[in-house]
């Protein structure tokens, strides 16, 4: 059953339309990789997906027991995280605190938990500022995992890391994806990691969208022009 689910979906964004007429459904267990050019509307469809921005005409509609709140979020690095001045332990568990002001024993459990999974029990108590832009992705994406038991929506999450730490991020992703049994959706503009880890495409272009298959893409005439030679790594 589909967890989120775009009916004609049309989107705007500073009074002007961005996405028009988009039919989309996000399956539980499934990776999507959301590829495309520089203002085709990825970031737009992203807060569309979270309750963020109402569609102008269409529908989004959550499914599955899926709620709003309980969606893991990792949005686009920006300088202004790196002056953020708490330990690691308190960013992850702010992860919690959209359910409740109070962390209760179950919420510490999930925190470290999730600090585990993704490595950084080390640092567990080091401030955030001092982290390297690897751990600090790292430390936001257990944050998100906090959050969430079903579906992560990632947005950009490698943007400005180093090739090795980019690598290694991708891994901790499909991990999560195949050993946690998480719904990944991840905006990317690395069309070979697209294909690679992807379950399905939709590449998102001025002149309207695909959807499906890294091998269906591949066959297309939009990924004939944009993958070009591109091979599963």
């Amino acid at each position: 059953m589909a967890l989120i689910t775009c009916e004609k979906a049309c989107f705007a964004y500073e009074g002007r339309s961005i996405i028009h007429n988009l039919d989309l459904q996000i399956e539980r267990g499934e990776y999507l990789c959301i590829i495309g050019e520089n203002g085709s509307g990825k970031s737009t469809l992203i807060k569309g997906l979270l309750g963020l921005l109402a569609p102008v005409r269409g529908k989004v509609s959550y499914g599955d027991g899926l709620t709003r709140s309980e969606i893991g979020y990792l949005p686009q690095r920006t300088e202004v995280q790196n002056d953020f001045p708490a330990s690691v332990w308190e960013v992850v568990t702010s992860g919690c605190r959209g359910r409740s002001l109070f962390l209760n024993a179950e919420m510490r459990r999930n925190a470290q938990k999730s600090i585990e999974l993704l490595g950084i029990s080390g640092i567990r108590n080091r401030s955030f500022m001092e982290l390297s832009g690897g751990q600090q992705q790292r430390a936001l994406l257990a944050r998100a995992l906090c959050a969430t038991r079903s579906l992560l929506l990632l947005d950009e999450p490698v943007a400005g890391l180093d090739p090795l730490v980019t690598r290694e991020m991708y891994d901790v992703i499909s991990m999560l994806h195949r050993q946690q049994k998480l719904t990944v959706v991840m905006i990317s503009h690395d069309i070979s990691t697209a294909l690679t880890y992807a379950d399905r495409i939709l590449h998102m272009s001025q002149n309207g969208v695909f959807l499906g298959t890294p091998d269906e893409y591949r066959a297309s005439e939009l990924g004939r022009a944009f993958a070009g030679g591109v091979r599963n790594a």
